[in-house]
């Protein structure tokens, strides 16, 4: 901790404070329902959902009824830190059976009315652990066991590219694999093509290049965004009660020494946040790989929000983060915001048949109702 930044007194807290206050979110027109018969695809987004309650996940009640409900092809991707706290142990771990619940829970409420794909998070890789790339590789075992997939396979980064359908172009990235610092697959030695960071982002320039008439959604844990703490967005809670983030109920006031937390976060304490420097070196590959043609949607997890925003390296951003219900983070809206809101949920998009996109956003209540609160037609003219 010696090399947390000292809060310099009440100025920076006010400082720190202010920053709490969001932008201001543009109205957006809802998007009407469309018929069934309108639907090639139907996409689910679902993040964070590795600790799902043993009496009912009112999240993944929600989804299961939002899928039974759906039109076309339809496709589940979860989009990372799918068992809680640190993957799946080794067979003879006392907390196996417990995390292969964790994974089966989320498996079960989609059954076989959709496919299923799983994108690997920090959590899977042991939260970056030693055990990190042997972890991913169990889970990715287990769930072929299962008829699910997680892509991209082996610890490899990717991407992993899944067509789905004329209309649909899944692209499905590692992003831990960027954050990783111990060890992982580098190379074809580690069973992993492309080579390196350069390399996967040139695949990534491939895949969006080569995508056709097809949409692009490409899809990692990471967002490239976020107005929630790992975006170094903070409550006064976090300032002044900092010991919360700890033990929920320890209101123990700690002004100005309390800031010493958030503002570490801010200024890269953590690679997980977007301010560390593994993190930054991401986003700025990524976002230079989709320059020269942006996918339409980039979709993440990681933070336990739902956010919806325009531009930043893809056309539009979501962030689903909140597959499990109650345990959901601080988020406030920043340049570009769509919608926010700090509950339970999933995102939909709906690709219709004559090319057009409908993004729903569906928030959950505790007993498993699903309502969508948010919908928009995505911006498709710049695609093909």
């Amino acid at each position: 901790m010696s090399d947390l930044p000292r809060a310099p007194g009440a100025a920076a807290l006010a400082a720190a404070l202010a920053a709490c206050a969001g932008a201001t979110v543009p109205r957006t027109d809802p998007a009407p329902p469309v018929p069934a018969a309108a639907v090639a695809v139907s996409l689910f987004l679902v993040g964070d959902a590795g600790e799902p309650d043993p009496g009912g996940e009112p999240t993944l009640a929600a989804l299961r009824t939002a899928i039974s409900a759906a039109a076309g092809e339809r496709v589940v991707v979860f989009l990372g830190d799918n068992i809680y706290p640190r993957g799946l142990p080794d067979s003879a771990a006392r907390d196996r059976a417990e995390s292969e619940r964790r994974l089966t829970t989320q498996l079960e409420a989609v059954g076989d009315r959709a496919r299923i794909l799983l994108i690997p998070g920090n959590h899977d890789w042991a939260r970056g652990g030693w055990d990190g790339w042997a972890a991913v590789r169990r889970q990715e075992a287990f769930l072929a066991t299962r008829g699910a997939t997680l892509l991209p396979g082996g610890g490899c980064p990717g991407p992993a590219v899944v067509d789905v359908g004329t209309r649909l172009r899944l692209v499905l990235i590692d992003t831990q694999w960027w954050l990783q610092s111990r060890a992982r697959p580098e190379d074809a030695a580690g069973g992993c093509l492309p080579a390196g960071p350069g390399g996967v982002a040139d695949s990534l320039r491939g895949a969006l290049r080569d995508a056709g008439a097809r949409h692009v959604v490409v899809l990692g844990h990471h967002p490239l965004a976020t107005g929630g703490p790992h975006g170094g967005h903070f409550t006064w809670r976090e300032h002044i009660f900092p010991l919360t983030e700890v033990v929920p109920w320890l209101w123990l006031p700690l002004p100005v020494i309390g800031s010493a937390y958030p503002l570490a976060r801010q200024n890269g304490w953590s690679d997980q946040d977007q301010s560390g420097s593994r993190n930054r070196a991401m986003h700025d590959s990524l976002v230079a790989a989709f320059a020269s043609r942006p996918p339409l949607v980039y979709a993440a997890g990681h933070e336990h929000a739902m956010q919806v925003l325009d531009g930043l390296g893809a056309r539009h951003l979501i962030v689903s983060g909140a597959g499990r219900f109650g345990n959901t983070s601080h988020v406030t809206a920043i340049p570009g915001t769509r919608f926010v809101a700090s509950t339970g949920g999933f995102a939909r998009l709906d690709v219709l048949t004559d090319g057009r996109v409908r993004l729903g956003v569906i928030l959950a209540d505790a007993s498993g109702r699903g309502e969508e609160r948010f919908s928009m037609w995505l911006d498709t003219t710049a695609g093909p």
